[in-house]
């Protein structure tokens, strides 16, 4: 039995050994590399990635993350694929086979059949002088000593290698396409991620009651408005222009500081700088100001720098932005 110290020696050799196996793999960003970028830029069909064992699942996650990041890509078993999967693959496709050795029978199989229909094969590989390697019009070297694994067998070391790899070549890809945030939205518009890139603070102060008084409104009339709009505060309104905010809390310090008088108004308690943010900006960076000044809402204004609403620490709760 291992004891805590054992564990967590074994964790960070873990650790240590395949941080060392990543940092050599910029050895194999070569020429060759750039080239494969190029060639799946001016592709005009898809990236069919296939492989096999725990490749197949590295296989997987790459493909995610090109079609999450603007290039096509879709992932092909390569056992299947030699059982009547081999439709996936058409006339302008490019092929990646993910695999270690590069000579597994699924392999041995299917590059053939890949070769024999034309398309341009890339070879991840972890043997260049394997069967895939020699066979590949294209290779991406993810060669490593060995596996963390102490006896040199369960892939680790070198998933991380082909992993590692496969974000190499989606990031250039990435930044080759010049994919923006706004880009990136376009494909992630459910959840938490896709509001924090597309929504807006107009997607939110549309639902929301406008609370406004002018700077001679009564204490009374500042309380029924406030009540009756439910968000926490007003703005206070001169001539159109917004020249100040009242809160929950300035009326709190009022009736602690024993201030409060029926003669009081709108402009005798009201913070003369309130912080304000344009509609058209993200609703996260209204959550960021939010954060910053340590407030719970927002003044809107729109094009035109008139008052458009109050956005509020709530709505980008509800939003799930937070």
């Amino acid at each position: 039995m291992k004891n805590f110290q054992d564990i967590l020696n074994i964790a960070r050799r873990t650790i240590q050994n395949e941080a060392s196996a990543i940092k050599e793999l910029e050895g194999f960003i070569d020429d060759e590399f750039a080239e494969i970028v190029q060639k799946i830029l001016a592709m005009k069909g898809r990236l069919i990635i296939s492989g096999i064992g725990k490749s197949a699942t590295i296989g997987l996650k790459i493909v995610s993350t090109l079609n999450s990041t603007g290039t096509p890509a879709v992932f092909m078993h390569a056992a299947d694929a030699i059982h009547g999967d081999l439709g996936i693959i058409q006339e302008h496709d490019i092929v990646m086979c993910i695999s270690k050795s590069g000579n597994t029978p699924e392999i041995k199989v299917l590059v053939p059949l890949i070769k024999q229909f034309g398309n341009t094969l890339i070879g991840m590989v972890g043997d260049t002088s394997s069967f895939l390697a020699e066979q590949a019009d294209y290779i991406i070297n993810c060669s490593v000593k060995r596996e963390t694994c102490p006896n040199n067998l369960a892939p680790t070391t070198s998933t991380t290698a082909q992993l590692v790899m496969g974000d190499a070549l989606s990031i250039a890809l990435l930044e080759c396409r010049g994919f923006t945030a706004a880009d990136f939205a376009k494909y992630h518009p459910g959840g938490t991620l896709g509001k924090r890139l597309y929504l807006r603070v107009a997607d939110l102060v549309v639902h929301n009651e406008k609370p406004m008084v002018a700077p001679d409104s009564p204490i009374q009339d500042v309380i029924v408005e406030m009540t009756a709009k439910r968000l926490g505060a007003t703005a206070v309104i001169d001539n159109g222009k917004i020249v100040g905010i009242i809160t929950d809390g300035d009326l709190r310090r009022v009736i602690h500081q024993n201030r409060f008088s029926q003669t009081l108004v709108a402009a005798d308690i009201m913070g003369k700088s309130p912080k304000t943010i344009h509609d058209i900006e993200m609703a996260v960076n209204a959550l960021e100001q939010i954060r910053t000044h340590h407030i719970t809402q927002l003044l809107v204004v729109d094009n035109n720098d008139q008052y458009a609403g109050i956005v509020h620490l709530h709505d980008l709760l509800r939003e799930g932005i937070l």
